[in-house]
């Protein structure tokens, strides 16, 4: 018996939360520009706990082992005449490694120590 082939095409698999926030993130970084979750959330429609979640993630090896930059926004958003206390903004970049040799050690091709080098 024959099997039946599909005439159309397999939908693509959606993009994950992780992988949007990083394209996000990333096309921000590239213009230098410094993003609050309150931004990242109106952009992407996701919630700022799990936006939070996930940069954390994106600084694991697994993940892309990137540099998530944060800093206190000079000027703090007020809502409502009431001052909400700091505003963190984030920034994404990639970290470089590069193999670090010891003078004092003997140099071992086999496992190289390595560092991390933000660009």
């Amino acid at each position: 018996m024959k099997k039946n082939r599909r005439n159309d095409p397999r939908p693509k698999p959606l993009k994950r939360q992780r992988d949007v926030l990083c394209d996000v993130m990333l096309s921000a970084g590239a213009c230098e520009t410094w993003l609050t979750l309150v931004e990242l959330s109106r952009v992407t429609r996701y919630g700022e706990a799990s936006i939070s979640a996930q940069l954390r993630h994106l600084r694991k090896p697994q993940y892309g082992a990137f540099v998530v930059e944060k800093r206190q926004r000079e000027a703090a958003e007020i809502l409502c005449g009431v001052e909400h206390g700091p505003v963190w903004e984030y920034r994404l970049s990639h970290a470089v490694r590069l193999a670090v040799v010891s003078a004092t050690e003997p140099r071992n091709d086999d496992s190289p120590g390595t560092a991390v080098v933000v660009c």
